[in-house]
């Protein structure tokens, strides 16, 4: 995503076309690479919406707006996530104690797979979710793909509603103490025909200084297309939380290897760098939610990655908006930015 959609900034600029008009312009009716139609994309209102949102207006000529010794600019990127399948879940629902169980071997790694997975099966079963309990993560429960690669809630949610449906057509709406009843994840039958993926659009704003070098990121905002948003607050914290990561990648994280043995030096988090709290100053998100009906039972895209992918370039654009100087090499590091400017000002005056 980092060299594609900096590649579109320097073709917009080339061009004299507003960046998101070009990638109107030019967005596809189907998959380019594989000729298949899309479960769902919905890029275009990402992009009209997101730059409504954030106020997005670039500079016709870069460098024209500062604060001090500060260069303030803007740029976008769209941001895409294939939704991959990694096989099949299963999911076990039992009454007892006048609750429902659902279990199953999934993982909740800080992403909210508690709440949403409770959710989903409150939802599928028509009961108020106090009556639903997630019991996942042990080996006793049915067999449950990873957490990882942005599909455990379209992965888990859809197991996990076909139980419930199970469940209902095996006991009704007044089961009896122990009934239970599992089932597996289904995916729409010809879903291979089709290309599914994740969208967004990322905004951002920096301010450059033109005496350090430094990049300070004052705003993101990333409009996406997620399909059915199943849990406002938790996907609101994924995406930031994606955000935050691209924001880090771009700005901080480097590894450093030892020519002789080939090890990482750097290995901890004294000497790779992350972003503080200091450095995510406004990050906001907004989405379409318009269900994918190639998603399964839920219509949820996987959100987990998509917050980060177009981050990188969203920044780097921003950086040539405010100084005219493009970066080509992550992270942007001040000795970077200062290295730049000092080739192209040689540049232009040779």
């Amino acid at each position: 995503m980092f060299a594609l959609e900096t590649a579109m900034d320097e073709l917009a600029r080339e061009a004299g076309i507003d960046p998101v008009e070009l990638r109107l312009r030019n967005e596809p009716e189907v998959d380019p690479e594989s000729g298949k139609p899309w479960s769902s994309r919905h890029v275009s209102t990402c992009l009209t919406e997101g730059a409504r949102v954030f106020g997005f207006e670039q500079q016709r000529e870069p460098g024209g707006r500062r604060e001090g010794e500060w260069l303030l600019g803007q740029g976008l990127a769209c941001a895409a996530f294939p939704q991959m399948g990694m096989g099949p879940s299963l999911a076990r629902i039992t009454y007892t104690g006048g609750r429902y169980v659902v279990s199953m071997q999934a993982s909740d790694i800080g992403t909210g797979a508690w709440t949403v997975l409770a959710q989903i099966a409150a939802q599928a079963l028509d009961v108020p979710q106090d009556q639903v309990e997630a019991r996942i993560g042990t080996t006793d429960a049915p067999y449950a793909i990873i957490a990882g690669g942005s599909t455990g809630t379209f992965g888990w949610g859809s197991a996990v509603v076909e139980a419930a449906q199970a469940f209902r057509e095996e006991h009704g709406s007044a089961p009896a103490e122990g009934a239970t009843a599992r089932a597996r994840t289904r995916m729409p039958k010809g879903v291979r025909g089709v290309t599914r993926m994740a969208f967004g659009v990322h905004f951002a704003e920096v301010a450059v200084s033109e005496v350090s070098g430094e990049v300070r990121v004052r705003r993101l905002y990333g409009h996406f297309d997620g399909g059915r948003i199943m849990n406002p607050r938790t996907a609101r914290s994924q995406l930031v939380g994606g955000m935050t990561m691209g924001l880090s990648g771009a700005l901080f994280e480097q590894s450093y290897r030892d020519p002789r043995f080939g090890h990482v030096v750097n290995a901890d988090l004294a000497g790779y760098h992350v972003a503080a709290h200091a450095d995510v100053v406004d990050i906001e998100v907004g989405w379409v939610g318009e269900p994918d009906p190639w998603m399964g039972a839920t219509g949820a895209k996987g959100i987990g990655e998509v917050g980060i992918v177009g981050v990188p370039a969203a920044i780097g654009n921003a950086i040539f908006d405010a100084t005219g100087v493009r970066l080509r090499e992550l992270p942007f590091t001040p000795g970077r930015v200062l290295e730049a400017w000092e080739s192209a000002t040689s540049t232009s005056t040779r």
